[in-house]
């Protein structure tokens, strides 16, 4: 195991055989030594900074019905919500004096909401606050949405893969949607110029270390500029209300694979890990992430938009969150970058242009 972790860490990748190796027998020992390391790749490539993104959950309507979500489309249990535009450039402004400088506005796919409508919040969000950066997640569209709003202002796109195995996806979603077509948006908006996100459930469903395997060769092919990945957590409504949640543990460990092959990469440490330990948060800053998600959305709409069971913050103004955040990452030696906190390969990219 110290060999292949340490080959990890050389060369940012392993064959297939010494992954599944790697994972399926991993330990107390295997894990902290990856996460010592994971955490030195992080360190040397961002500091001890963690970047603070600013969520909007704008709408909790969804077209689609994945077996897994608490909003899917026929779970009639739940309460649903829309924010107008007015509420969502309320809520962008109040994380901007609380030093947000990434907001992500993410909704179900809810085709209320017009492209024209879209790109009109986008704008008026970077005309009032031109150094926010504008993050979008907002599921499947047509390259010519993505482009509108990618003219419009928008700079990042955030739709996680769920799972790379043709197989696995087909458990995990209804018919009409599908794999290819979720590829396809993840190339599109790369072709497009965002930075993009992708990313997996872990302990989901039939996954298996093979799947999960499958998640790594994507991403390595793929190479997004965000990668999300977090524990999978049951939902009472949904189909899958009787499947144990992920594992802990194995999310932490995956986080730091993914920093060690990933060295540059923007990973977040979820909410969902947080809902499932309540140092979740801590520890996956710790495993290698860089990244957290305070929630800026309104308090009254904060219990509707439900993914799965047990998600914490639901109560909290926005400012509370902010500061709540805050210490929790000083408390563990590392500090809050003010920033947008790009990719920083992007950030090259654009001083080499």
């Amino acid at each position: 195991m110290e060999e292949l972790i340490r080959k990890l860490y050389e060369t940012g990748f392993l064959e297939r055989e010494e992954f599944k190796k790697l994972i399926e027998d991993r330990n107390e020992e295997s894990y902290e030594a990856l996460k010592k390391l994971a955490s030195k790749r992080a360190i040397e490539n961002y500091g001890h900074d963690v970047y603070l993104r600013g969520l909007i959950e704008f709408t909790n309507y969804c077209r689609n019905d994945c077996y897994y979500c608490g909003i899917r489309a026929s779970n009639k249990e739940a309460e649903r919500y829309r924010l107008s535009k007015d509420e969502i450039l309320y809520c962008a402004d109040m994380g901007y004096k609380l030093g947000f400088r990434t907001i992500v506005l993410q909704g179900g796919e809810d085709l209320t909401y017009k492209d024209e409508e879209i790109c009109d919040i986008i704008r008026e969000i970077k005309k009032l606050h031109e150094d926010v950066a504008v993050t979008l997640s907002i599921g499947e569209k047509s390259k010519e949405s993505y482009e509108a709003y990618f003219k419009a202002g928008a700079s990042r796109y955030l739709l996680r893969h769920e799972t790379a195995n043709e197989e696995h996806y087909k458990k995990l979603h209804p018919d009409k949607l599908s794999l290819e077509n979720r590829k396809e948006c993840l190339k599109n908006l790369k072709e497009i110029g965002y930075q993009i996100g992708a990313g997996f459930m872990v302990g989901s469903p039939y996954q298996t270390i093979d799947y999960i395997i499958d998640d790594l060769f994507y991403l390595k092919k793929l190479q997004p500029h965000m990668i999300g990945i977090g524990p999978f957590i049951p939902h009472k409504d949904t189909p899958f209300k009787d499947f144990e949640r992920g594992s802990l543990e194995l999310t932490l460990y995956m986080l730091a694979i993914l920093r060690l092959m990933f060295p540059k990469v923007l990973l977040p440490a979820t909410t969902a890990l947080g809902s499932i330990d309540p140092k979740g948060r801590e520890k996956g800053i710790l495993s290698g992430a860089n990244v957290v998600m305070p929630n800026l959305s309104p308090k009254d709409v904060r219990n509707k938009y439900m993914l799965y069971d047990g998600k914490i913050c639901t109560g909290d103004e926005a400012a509370e969150c902010r500061k709540c955040m805050e210490r929790r990452i000083e408390n563990i030696g590392y500090k809050v970058a003010v920033s947008k906190g790009d990719h920083i390969d992007f950030v090259n990219n654009l001083i080499k242009c």
